[in-house]
């Protein structure tokens, strides 16, 4: 998906639903001034995000919905942590943490996504042709997990979603892998999905593992899909039902 295809409406607006999605909850005030739009033509604009459901007003500020839950702690051998949803000042973390492990495991998927979010500066989404979500574990406030789920807005499409997620090698087996993809799920089920998959290389025997012991089953294989470091690689297709 790229930039130019992401929305259906004109260029203002749209760099109001992405200032408002990279600096809220913001006043109003502040986003027609760094954006030089006169008062007018600003609040419709905002009107009609608003009216699409894409920009949201609380306590006088705007913001892009975000109807994902609160932060859960928990603590499992001997490490404390928490898993809550992504906010602006995590995409840094995020991002590097996402490369992180990609660089070990050569997630073909997830490098896309980390990509894509560098780009955008943003990690929720709810345009007229995508909804997504992220959540992070942290540790002492320092990101060292994700999960990335995605869905199509189409009626169509919209009854699957797509996650990816990950933990750095020092923080696995301690339940936060679970506990992460655990909600991502949960967000795709209440955005109405009816499945959730994800796509590995069959070099990522670990992830693929990991999903298998939480219910997930291999529904599709692509035999050569991916060219890792010169070699052909299956792409493994994994779901599982809501």
């Amino acid at each position: 998906m790229s930039a130019s295809t992401e929305f259906d409406f004109g260029d203002d607006r749209k760099r109001v639903y992405r200032y408002v999605d990279r600096h809220g909850p913001i006043e109003p005030s502040a986003v027609a001034e760094a954006l030089r739009l006169d008062p007018e033509s600003f609040q419709h604009h905002v009107s009609i995000l608003r009216r699409d459901g894409l920009v949201e007003e609380v306590d006088g500020r705007l913001r892009t919905p975000m109807h994902a839950g609160e932060a859960e702690e928990h603590e499992e051998a001997g490490i404390t942590y928490e898993i809550r949803p992504a906010g602006p000042p995590d995409l840094s973390g995020v991002v590097a943490v996402i490369r992180s492990v990609v660089d070990a495991e050569r997630d073909v998927v997830a490098e896309s996504v980390a990509e894509q979010l560098a780009f955008e500066e943003t990690l929720f989404r709810r345009s007229p042709t995508e909804c997504r979500a992220v959540f992070v574990a942290t540790v002492a406030d320092d990101v060292v997990g994700w999960v990335h789920a995605s869905r199509p807005e189409p009626a169509t499409l919209s009854g699957t979603a797509e996650l990816t997620l990950g933990v750095l090698e020092e923080y696995r087996r301690h339940g936060i892998g679970s506990h992460l993809l655990q909600r991502g799920v949960s967000w795709a089920a209440s955005e109405g999905s009816r499945k959730v998959y994800q796509s590995l290389p069959a070099t990522n025997e670990v992830g693929i593992e990991f999903l298998e012991e939480n219910g997930w089953a291999v529904e599709a294989v692509r035999e050569d899909h991916y060219e890792i470091e010169g070699d052909l690689v299956d792409e493994v297709m994994l779901a599982r039902d809501l």
